[in-house]
């Protein structure tokens, strides 16, 4: 029998789950769990890379305590985010994408490209933390000077296992460099914005090994886990998925990239997927409510929290997908400041962020719906968000839609299917 292992680190957490299959059917089990989260360092959001080193070995060690012999393993994190490498040495520190340094170099480059011009050569929605405004914002603090290499966070992971510095498609395409026609970097975005080139490889396709790590063999999943979370959505028809974290990443799978102007206007993105186009679009997710409870009451349990939410009849809702609720000290002064009538109670708040949520998923439904010519008539949602039935129900209710919960870790699914099945998918190198 042969095990594989998942490591799908989040914003927030990180888990490690082998999986084999048994009679026709893919069976799992979580061995190791850990926390994520950013650090602040000289008033910058940073992540700690050696803390999520760390916890990558301690969990696949684990993992071969329970299955000795694990056939290969791969990684999948959140996007954009990278490490820039002078030789074998990290340029620290590594910046999360909630930081702001990005805000004053944004004008700058749509000097140089208007956004409209980087959407028809990529297709990615805009985001402040887009890995080319990054890097942009790297340059201009004379952070590339000797740069040699900048990997992807599980790239960087991976490497730090195997010693092969990857670059994976999918990942590479949430940054807004790679170019919606070709599949590779964009060259003359590149060279307008007087990127170094030598840091831009061709891309590898997942279900590529690169190497192996005390016997094991190290295999690219769709390395952004949003890839791999589609990967793992059992659908029974082609429909919308939500893949509910601290992101809400609502999208639907697609022949070729939709990059026409009601896209670019409405903010959608064309992301890599696995022999496919993922048109979705970031959404501010469970983010808004836990934030709210770290704050507000970081000992009560979710089953309270959405119990009051539902008792409550606090009716206004916020834009949820505000840059005021990006990385605000205080979300509940965000909220605050962003409505007419302040919340009484705990309740009240819990409750306008969840119906904030579900009339979100709604308005981007119905300009899915209108950019693509297609009707639909459920929406799956998959991830830590799956398992909220209250929010489910706003959902449903506000789109119009049924709404088929799938509360798996859809992203280690994922991640263990396109490892199962490399060797057709990929090539070994």
């Amino acid at each position: 029998m042969n095990i594989y292992l998942a490591i799908d680190i989040g914003a927030s957490s990180g888990r490690h789950i082998a999986g084999w299959m048994e009679n026709g059917s893919l069976k799992t089990e979580e061995i190791y769990r850990f926390p994520n989260g950013v650090t602040e360092k000289n008033g910058h959001l940073c992540w700690d890379l050696d803390a999520l080193l760390t916890h990558v070995k301690q969990g696949i060690e684990a993992a071969k305590e329970k299955f000795p012999a694990i056939e290969s393993l791969s990684i999948d994190t959140w996007g954009v985010d990278y490490v820039l490498m002078r030789g074998n040495e990290e340029v620290l520190p590594c910046y999360a994408y909630r930081d702001s340094r990005t805000e004053s170099v944004i004008p700058g480059v749509h000097e140089k490209i208007p956004f409209s011009e980087l959407y028809r050569h990529t297709g990615i929605q805009f985001q402040p933390f887009n890995t080319i405004y990054q890097l942009c914002a790297d340059k201009e603090a004379g952070r590339l000077e000797g740069v040699t290499d900048f990997l992807m966070i599980p790239e960087y992971l991976t490497y730090k296992l195997c010693g092969v510095k990857a670059h994976e498609y999918t990942n590479a395409t949430t940054g807004g460099m790679v170019s919606a026609e070709t599949g590779e970097y964009d060259a003359s975005l590149i060279q307008a914005l007087e990127l170094p080139e030598h840091l831009f490889h061709p891309l590898q396709q997942p279900g590529t090994v690169i190497g192996e790590y005390e016997g094991i063999k190290v295999i690219l999943c769709a390395t952004h886990d949003t890839g791999s979370a589609v990967e793992g959505i059992p659908m029974d028809t082609d429909a919308p998925y939500i893949s509910s974290g601290t992101w809400s990443l609502l999208g639907v799978k697609t022949p070729r990239p939709v990059a026409n102007q009601a896209s670019e206007l409405a903010n959608w993105s064309n992301e890599g997927g696995v022999g496919y186009n993922r048109y979705q679009k970031n959404i501010m997710g469970m983010w808004l409510v836990n934030r709210l409870r770290s704050e507000l009451c970081p000992e009560k349990p979710w089953n309270e929290i959405t119990a009051e939410a539902e008792a409550s009849f606090f009716e206004e809702t916020v834009d949820a997908n505000s840059p005021a609720f990006l990385a605000p000290e205080s979300m509940k002064e965000a909220f605050d400041a962003a409505l007419p009538v302040k919340p009484q109670t705990t309740g009240d708040y819990f409750r306008c962020a969840y119906r904030s949520l579900a009339f979100s998923y709604r308005n981007a439904i119905q300009e899915l719906e209108r950019n693509t010519g297609k009707q639909y008539d459920r929406i799956y949602i998959v991830g830590g968000g799956a398992k909220n039935s209250f929010l489910n129900t706003l959902t449903e209710k506000a789109a119009g839609k049924k709404v088929v919960a799938l509360p798996i870790e859809a992203t280690a699914i994922g991640n263990l299917k396109i490892q199962m099945n490399y060797k057709n998918n990929g090539t070994e190198i």
